[in-house]
């Protein structure tokens, strides 16, 4: 093919390329043999063997047969600026594009990188507009990564509107698509919407895991008060003489003897008319529901409770099961978190004999 010399337009000479573009050997390349034509009218020399190995799209543009009877083969790419393009081109021939490129047309290089299929680009394009969201050009990239097709920008676009709306409703990009676009403006609402309802919903679960967590070391606390003992309350059968240091839990177990105390004192505790009482049993009965050890089990009145639940079985209400399954599954939970030396240690028991069936404050 001739040179491409006889032109009113500016060309990158084959002397200049190596200014724009990067080969590991220049000497190796064939003369070019196709333009590529840009918006200011500058034309990059380039080769049809290259282009078409790295995109599909200008692949079928080169296969076209010419409209006009010409051996000139030019292929222009319009809408961006000439460097976008320049830029563009180097990225086919050596897969590399600098940081201060990325910064300067990452917007016009995703959509050139989207149009001609070239996903490399495309990634690294659209990570790097990504990193460069400013809540005045947010609406605008977000329209580009819907049009591009670009999910993770498109969902980081979307997530800094639902952070930061009151702000960008005020800007130019929000009342121009206000104005012009209200599908888009919908889907964002929608978006703010059910993002809202995924947080409020994660704190709920969060604050129902802190519950259950809770009450599993109630449990905890219950068997260690009941088995060893500890500071001012144990079972009735350990010398008041043996007192114990805080346990690890203490702050725990310190609340829960303080109700254990009331509990033995309490003349409302059957009745029903104390709500402290009324813990209590809910506490038994839901370490009855859990407990596996029913006959060395030295909780007061854990067989009394499993028996009753087994004769009334039909009559478990579904919300209690419930608790009983979310407290046992966040005491899973809690004993994995522990080293393995501690889930394997037994605990210290205090007697080896009988079961004792009721606990009584130390003298």
């Amino acid at each position: 093919m001739e040179e491409f010399h006889n032109t009113a337009f500016p060309t990158i000479s084959g002397d200049l390329m190596s200014d724009h573009f990067q080969f590991s050997d220049q000497d190796s390349l064939p003369k070019p043999d196709v333009e590529i034509l840009t918006s200011s009218g500058l034309r990059i020399p380039a080769h049809t063997g290259i282009l078409a190995l790295a995109s599909p799209v200008l692949e079928n543009v080169i296969e076209r047969p010419p409209k006009h009877r010409s051996s000139e083969k030019t292929i222009p790419i319009l809408g961006v600026p000439c460097e976008a393009v320049s830029a563009f081109i180097q990225f086919l021939y050596s897969s590399r594009c600098s940081e201060e490129e990325l910064e300067k047309y990452g917007i016009h290089l995703l959509a050139l990188s989207h149009v001609y299929l070239v996903p490399q680009l495309k990634h690294r394009c659209s990570k790097a507009v990504g990193q460069r969201l400013t809540i005045d050009n947010v609406v605008d990239v977000l329209q580009l990564a819907r049009l591009c097709d670009s999910p993770d920008l498109y969902l980081k676009c979307m997530r800094m509107l639902s952070s930061n709306f009151k702000a960008v409703e005020k800007t130019e990009g929000w009342k121009f698509m206000h104005e012009n676009d209200p599908f888009l403006e919908l889907e964002i609402l929608q978006f703010i919407d059910e993002d809202e309802s995924r947080k409020k919903r994660t704190r709920r679960h969060r604050e129902e895991q802190r519950l259950y967590m809770e009450l599993s070391e109630a449990m905890e606390c219950l068997e260690h008060i009941c088995t060893e003992g500890c500071t001012t309350v144990g079972p009735c059968d350990l010398e008041p003489s043996k007192k114990r240091d805080p346990c690890d839990k203490f702050s725990i177990c310190e609340g829960l003897q303080l109700l254990i105390k009331h509990f033995a004192i309490c003349k409302n505790r059957v009745n029903g008319k104390c709500t402290r009482c009324k813990r209590m049993w809910q506490l038994l009965r839901l370490h009855s529901s859990i407990c596996d050890q029913t006959d060395s089990c030295r909780v007061p009145l854990c067989r009394q409770f499993k028996l009753k639940m087994q004769l009334e079985k039909k009559g478990v209400e579904t919300l209690w099961r419930l608790l009983v399954k979310k407290v046992a599954s966040a005491r899973a939970m809690s004993s994995l978190s522990l080293p393995k030396r501690k889930r394997e240690e037994p605990r210290e028991t205090m007697h080896d004999h009988g079961e004792a069936e009721t606990m009584r404050p130390y003298c």
